[in-house]
């Protein structure tokens, strides 16, 4: 087993000082990998130097992931302070009281005394069963609103004064919903974790988040190949398959993934890659400390954005949503 050393991996600084590695891995197994696989993942992971593990209570995996996480403290590979460890409110969870007790589930199940990183899943309490379609939809589900949102976040800024959280977040979020929200937290978030991925780069968001200091935290990386079958459409653009990425992976002779992920590094979000492989989540890591992309592959890279979204998301839709392009505000459709 390859271990690379914690001094050769990048570090990110939040806003409020803490430091979080450059890249982490994800626990989101999808539709693809059970617990325990990806649990046997993420011990792997500490082996070979991942100190940023991105969860959620959604993914119905945190206990199991909290066995690992407690096992390495008590062997001593790691300390608690070295790791880094995000979770999520899921969205049947918001409202008065409902976040504290997920975030006490989620530290009872993680094994972990706090959290570093707390997100607000998606912005509305709007939810599907595990597992389901593209084509379920709940009947309870409601546009995004401003007031409970607040409410949930009140709840969010409140863990962070217990102490129970470090640090808070949001995610799955738009400039729309960031103007109606930022100007009401009494904390304003570390991070906002959204899509990245070369060809959605999201470069106006990007660049509001870094103007007012929220690191952008990127999941589907390299576009998400395994991401579940109700996320897929035709008209989705592979990432890994487009010709100035395969281009410049033989230049550099590796496979196109690690391209993505270099590009995420050097460009500044913190990606999460999820792979059970020992070879694969090796690589992840590894690439980020070693044969940078040039200037003039980076510009080459920023060119083949093609605002292609592939977590559109439509499972949360509302009666009356027009279609998936409403969950991102491309209709302003935003309750105050």
């Amino acid at each position: 087993m390859e271990v690379i050393a914690q001094n050769l991996i990048p570090k990110r600084k939040l806003y409020n000082g803490m430091e979080i590695p450059a890249i982490g891995m994800g626990t989101f197994g999808s539709d693809k990998y059970n617990s325990e696989q990806v649990s046997a993942a993420v011990k792997g992971a500490i082996k070979v130097g991942y100190r940023l593990f991105d969860c959620a209570a959604c993914y119905h995996n945190e206990d199991l992931i909290g066995k690992v996480f407690k096992e390495a403290i008590d062997e001593g590979l790691v300390k608690r302070e070295d790791l880094f460890i995000t979770t999520k409110v899921w969205n049947d969870m918001h409202g008065d009281g409902d976040v504290l007790i997920s975030c006490a589930k989620s530290l009872k199940d993680l094994k972990l005394d706090y959290i570093d990183l707390f997100f607000v899943h998606w912005p509305f309490p709007n939810y599907h069963a595990p597992g389901c379609d593209g084509d379920t939809r709940n009947p309870d589900s409601k546009p995004f609103s401003v007031e409970k949102f607040m409410k949930t976040w009140r709840q969010c800024e409140r863990l962070q004064e217990m102490g129970l959280v470090k640090s808070i977040g949001m995610s799955n979020m738009t400039i729309a919903k960031l103007d109606a929200v930022l100007p009401l937290c009494k904390i304003k978030p570390v991070a906002i974790e959204m899509e990245l991925h070369p060809c959605f780069q999201q470069k106006e968001l990007f660049k509001y988040l870094e103007d007012r200091d929220i690191l952008p935290i990127a999941f589907c990386p390299i576009g998400s190949p395994e991401r579940p079958e109700r996320d897929k459409t035709e008209t989705d653009i592979a990432d890994i398959e487009v010709k100035e990425m395969i281009e410049i992976a033989k230049a550099h002779n590796v496979h196109p993934a690690i391209i993505c992920l270099k590009w995420a590094v050097q460009r500044g979000q913190v990606p999460i890659p999820f792979a059970t492989e020992e070879a694969f989540y090796t690589s992840n890591l590894k690439c980020v400390t070693e044969d940078p992309l040039t200037d003039e592959e980076m510009k080459i890279l920023e060119g083949i954005d093609k605002n292609n979204r592939l977590i559109k998301g439509q499972v949360f839709l509302w009666e009356g949503a027009k279609g998936w392009e409403d969950l991102w505000d491309l209709d302003g459709v935003i309750v105050q």
